[in-house]
């Protein structure tokens, strides 16, 4: 595969501010990423405060509250524009890297009781089937060389590290815990050594989406 390109850019006003939209490509398969700007990170000598965010449309776009990805793509904007620089790359590999349908076919899985490592497992797939190596490449052309990496997944430190970005530290995003994924958080933390911090949810009592019960099967 040949190495990806910057391809286009423009503006993007978005309700966290105004941030550069950056397009990358595959010239050969035409496979497509993203990236959110803000200021002038080309060349700083200060390191850049940095999020890879995997696509996720159920989370991000819909809403979904079985995973966390949602609430930490807006707390990665917000906190990017609070600061008025930095870099969300929009990695997009869905249902780490399965695919909107195998993931669907995953939520089917858990529904009948698999987690889901368990379920990505069953289909056929690895745990993650990601390839982080792509946003070094995004850090490069975008001039980045070191970052304030906004995560909780050590595979993309050392991903990151390896490549030759240099990772000067991780800021915990734990945001978004609610009933219906506290698992799916202890799946990851347990199976795929990812730094989550309970947020000291209390079911039933100060979440407004445990005013309900969970429909029936």
């Amino acid at each position: 595969m040949s190495t990806i390109q910057l391809v286009t850019e423009a503006n993007l006003p978005t309700e966290f501010g105004l941030f550069r939209i950056v397009g990358f490509e595959f010239p050969d398969t035409k496979k497509e990423h993203i990236a959110l700007v803000m200021g002038d990170v080309a060349q700083s000598e200060e390191p850049i405060l940095a999020r890879i965010h995997s696509e996720c449309l159920t989370g991000d776009a819909l809403h979904s509250l079985k995973c966390d990805c949602g609430f930490q793509l807006a707390a990665a904007l917000k906190q990017i524009s609070e600061v008025g620089k930095g870099v969300l790359i929009y990695h997009r590999e869905e249902g780490r890297g399965i695919g909107i349908i195998n993931k669907i076919r995953a939520y089917s899985l858990q529904d009948q009781g698999m987690d889901t490592i368990e379920a990505n497992l069953a289909l056929g797939f690895a745990a993650d089937e990601r390839n982080f190596n792509v946003c070094a490449d995004i850090f490069n052309l975008l001039g980045v060389k070191k970052v304030r990496l906004l995560t909780n997944n050590p595979q993309k430190i050392e991903t990151m590290k390896q490549a030759g970005i240099n990772v000067v530290e991780r800021i915990p995003l734990n945001v978004g815990e609610n009933r219906y994924n506290t698992e799916y958080l202890d799946t990851k933390a347990k199976k795929m050594g990812h730094f989550i911090i309970h947020n000291g949810h209390k079911h039933l009592m100060d979440c407004p989406y445990c005013q309900e019960e969970v429909p029936k099967k």
